[in-house]
């Protein structure tokens, strides 16, 4: 019996923060984008441990949702925005996990409902490393895990509409613990999206972001990252 998916969690995450450090792609000083979930909080650990050893310092951190900012409070880390002059709307490398990857690195991200923020972050990263457990490695995207799409409530009837044109099955995500729909760190609503057959991700996430009242979608194809996937045997695949 092999490693169970949370220990798949730390294990990508340490390895990734492990590895980038030693081949300088984490460094002292720099500009670091810190995702959001399961998968990416044991990197915000990993890295807050490398701070404390010694390691790196000075690092000047810019996080994705309110659950990413309350674990840099918890390690100690100084959380930045991109506007701030020390940051200058430019990062030298982010790392956060995935929902799903494919075998070309394109990613469904958001079942924690805060890729809007990823993305804003991660596109604007010179270099972006995701951390992942083996189950999230997949041949095709878009008929299994829900592509989120954050929306304006007020246009949830037309925005829906237009994602069924474009074949998809449309559920609006609700709450646990809290009565009615999912409300996002940004004030917005959550429409998860399935297809029948596999998309084309980079095609799908033009074609849905064009969409009058969307504000972002989950899939992240236009900067590719480095991959480390933990499997259940323990070993780390780098791609």
């Amino acid at each position: 019996m092999g490693i169970s998916k949370d220990e798949q969690k730390v294990l990508a995450a340490t390895t990734a923060v492990d590895t980038l450090i030693a081949e300088g792609k984490i460094f002292s000083g720099m500009k670091i984008g810190l995702g959001t979930g399961s998968t990416a909080m044991p990197a915000v650990k990993r890295l807050s441990e490398r701070i404390a050893d010694g390691t790196l310092k000075d690092v000047k951190a810019v996080v994705t949702s309110f659950q990413t900012q309350l674990a840099c409070e918890e390690y100690g880390i100084p959380v930045y925005t991109l506007n701030d002059k020390a940051i200058e709307g430019h990062l030298d490398l982010a790392i956060d996990g995935a929902d799903e990857i494919d075998q070309k690195n394109n990613l469904i991200k958001g079942g924690g409902a805060a890729h809007l923020r990823e993305k804003i972050v991660e596109y604007n990263a010179g270099f972006l490393a995701i951390v992942a457990d083996g189950s999230k490695d997949v041949d095709t995207l878009g008929t299994k895990f829900p592509l989120p799409v954050e929306i304006i409530a007020d246009a949830r009837v037309p925005v829906i509409k237009a994602l069924e044109n474009l074949g998809a099955t449309c559920t609006v995500r609700e709450g646990v613990k809290k009565a009615g729909p999912v409300i996002t760190d940004n004030g917005n609503m959550i429409v998860d999206c399935v297809w029948k057959s596999p998309v084309d991700p980079a095609e799908m996430e033009d074609k849905i972001d064009a969409i009058t009242g969307v504000v972002e979608c989950g899939f992240f194809t236009k900067n590719k990252p480095v991959a480390f996937i933990a499997k259940e045997d323990g070993s780390v695949v780098r791609r």
